[in-house]
């Protein structure tokens, strides 16, 4: 064996140690014969360059237990859930401001309708009837509002109402024109071509001056409508009417008699009678004229001419 074999293993650290303690001294002893150079900074030669003394600090270790790793994602934060009950109460809520704001605000409610149209029909008489002053816009049926204005005014041949917020109502009208002054019974109505009577305002001068001794017979509806009047005497004896205007003496009434139709009181003396059809008005006016002049030249002076019927007239006697 050789001679490291022999000693021990405590002997061999001991060993170990001096011969690491040996080269250490023999660093130090090196750097110790170094030469020292001392350097300055330029601006201050006369202050000596002092190392900044650090604070030595203290170092605790705790034991800190072991906390379980955790995944952002995996924590859950708790959202706050609406649910039904309290969506329906908000949506009530607000449905219920809104009704109390549409009923309570003065800038949704009407004061009166705006007219266009209207000649014979005063703008009081129209608002009277619709009824929507200090209403609220949204409770207004432009269609039931026409319906009352139709029924209420015959005068109307066409109506239209419009709605629109905050608060308008505007109502357009088209009026039928009186052509014919109706006096029956002791008092008068207005008649328009399409033979639909109404109430008359006042006089109104140009107006086809009928008196008529009986009541015409009843029509039935003009239309499909039901809001629509049904006509007071027919289109035909509004067309005879026309055709006698002509040659009725000046300031002199058409009669009228269910049996006989039209006719008046000639100045001569006599009354004449044409009937109500439209399309022979001229045809009867010669045949009318031509008997007046045989009878005037005979010296007869009769009571009543009729030329209801142009192929059979025929004159009576006074009795």
């Amino acid at each position: 064996m050789s001679e490291r074999q022999k000693l021990t293993r405590a002997e061999l650290v001991r060993l170990r140690r001096e011969q690491e303690r040996a080269k250490h001294i023999q660093r130090a002893s090196k750097v110790a014969e170094r030469p020292r150079v001392v350097t300055r900074s330029k601006r201050d030669i006369t202050k000596p360059i002092r190392k900044p003394v650090r604070s030595a600090r203290r170092r605790f270790q705790i034991a800190i237990p072991h906390l379980p790793r955790t995944d952002a994602r995996s924590i859950n934060i708790p959202r706050p859930r609406l649910g039904w009950r309290l969506s329906s109460f908000l949506l009530l809520v607000a449905l219920g401001s809104l009704l109390y704001l549409a009923f309570t605000l003065p800038e949704l409610r009407v004061t009166e309708a705006q007219m266009t149209g209207n000649r014979i029909v005063t703008p009081a008489e129209i608002n009277a009837v619709l009824g929507i002053s200090g209403q609220p816009i949204f409770l207004l049926d432009p269609l039931d509002l026409e319906t009352r204005l139709r029924l209420a005014f015959p005068e109307f041949a066409s109506v239209r109402v419009a709605v629109s917020l905050p608060n308008r109502v505007s109502v357009n009208v088209t009026e039928r024109q009186p052509l014919i002054r109706w006096e029956q019974g002791g008092g008068y109505t207005w008649i328009a071509e399409d033979g639909v009577a109404f109430r008359p305002r006042g006089e109104q001068d140009g107006l086809i001056s009928v008196m008529a001794l009986s009541a015409p017979p009843a029509q039935g509806g003009g239309s499909a409508d039901a809001t629509s009047p049904a006509p007071f005497i027919s289109t035909e004896m509004i067309q005879a009417l026309k055709g006698l205007a002509g040659h009725v003496p000046a300031g002199t009434p058409i009669l009228y008699e269910r049996e006989s139709g039209f006719g008046w009181n000639d100045p001569r003396g006599w009354r004449v009678y044409f009937g109500t059809q439209a399309n022979d008005i001229e045809l009867k006016m010669r045949v009318y004229e031509a008997i007046v002049s045989v009878l005037t030249q005979k010296g007869i002076r009769p009571a009543l001419i009729n030329v209801m019927y142009p192929t059979a007239p025929y004159y009576r006697l006074s009795e």
